[in-house]
């Protein structure tokens, strides 16, 4: 593509100004899939682009990203979608979710400056990534990995709730090629809480590989085959961000490993960054290390 830069994978959502509420206490917090995703991506020594909508008064929190070589297209909106977390308990499915205020909703002219192999698409609730703008991604000759939940969460009265007649679900599917949700969005599109069961019932929209996050571990479908790997975090203070972490590592890892090792590989570094607020910022030597001592 004339004019375009060529990254090995590129990240698109929201940033999110996060309120965290746990048993610990109360954090405000900078978020949003593309700021955990581009960064793990970016410590695996991936060349990285992120596009992201925010207020340009909160334009300074993605210079975390931009400081470690991530390549990030900032488009100003009126506000930045702001969302409180509230993890009731110790367990990082259950959680309550709020929302004040949005951005706005990407373009499909936000995606041709960038040429990337992977796109990542990790959005905070429906209508922010539309179906034109995943086409547009499509006709560059990406692979695109999604998260189900910028697809099955609505605003109901100021809350994110989740919302399983999802009209689009049909089209958004054929154009994926790695689609990840959690044990609570999997129910939702399925009926199943069983993630194997879950998964046969998500490749009836499509040919593609799947990544499924529970509280203990990461199950993936792919070629045919399942995969599985445990969580091994020692503590649970970056808990937020984890199901961003996993997605991103994987297609990163999918770049040049085999499924297997790409499951393995995000289970240790989801796990690693489990246990630090914030994004991933350690290594692939860190990632390594936990491989050979915790797997």
């Amino acid at each position: 593509m004339a004019g375009a830069t060529a990254f090995d994978i590129a990240f698109i959502g929201h940033y999110t100004k996060d309120t965290i509420v746990a048993k610990a206490g109360t954090r405000l917090v900078n978020g949003g899939a593309y700021f955990y995703g581009s960064s793990a991506a970016r410590h695996m020594g991936l060349k990285t682009a992120a596009v992201t909508r925010l207020a340009r008064e909160d334009f300074p929190s993605f210079a975390p990203l931009t400081d470690c070589g991530v390549m990030v297209r900032a488009i100003p909106s009126e506000h930045s979608t702001c969302l409180k977390l509230d993890y009731p308990t110790d367990n990082p499915d259950d959680r309550i979710l709020s929302v004040t205020m949005t951005a706005s909703p990407f373009e499909p002219a936000d995606i041709p400056s960038i040429q990337a192999g992977v796109w990542s698409v990790g959005a905070s609730l429906r209508g922010e990534v539309s179906l034109e703008v995943l086409k547009t991604i499509k006709a560059s000759g990406a692979k695109i990995g999604l998260d189900a939940q910028g697809y099955v969460r609505v605003i109901r009265d100021g809350t994110l709730a989740y919302d399983r007649n999802w009209p689009e679900k049909a089209a958004v599917l054929g154009l994926v090629d790695v689609f990840k949700a959690d044990v609570v969005e999997a129910e939702i599109l399925t009926g199943y809480r069983d993630l194997r069961k879950a998964a046969a019932e998500l490749l009836k929209n499509g040919d593609m590989e799947l990544v499924l996050t529970h509280g203990a571990g990461v199950l993936v479908w792919a070629g045919g085959t399942f995969y599985e790997a445990p969580f091994t975090a020692r503590s649970q203070i970056g808990r937020s961000g984890r199901g961003d972490t996993c997605l991103a590592s994987y297609l990163a890892a999918r770049i040049s490993m085999k499924p297997r090792e790409a499951t393995r590989w995000a289970a240790a570094l989801t796990s690693l960054k489990m246990e630090t607020a914030g994004p991933f910022s350690g290594t692939r030597a860190d990632v390594e290390k936990a491989l050979r001592e915790r797997y």
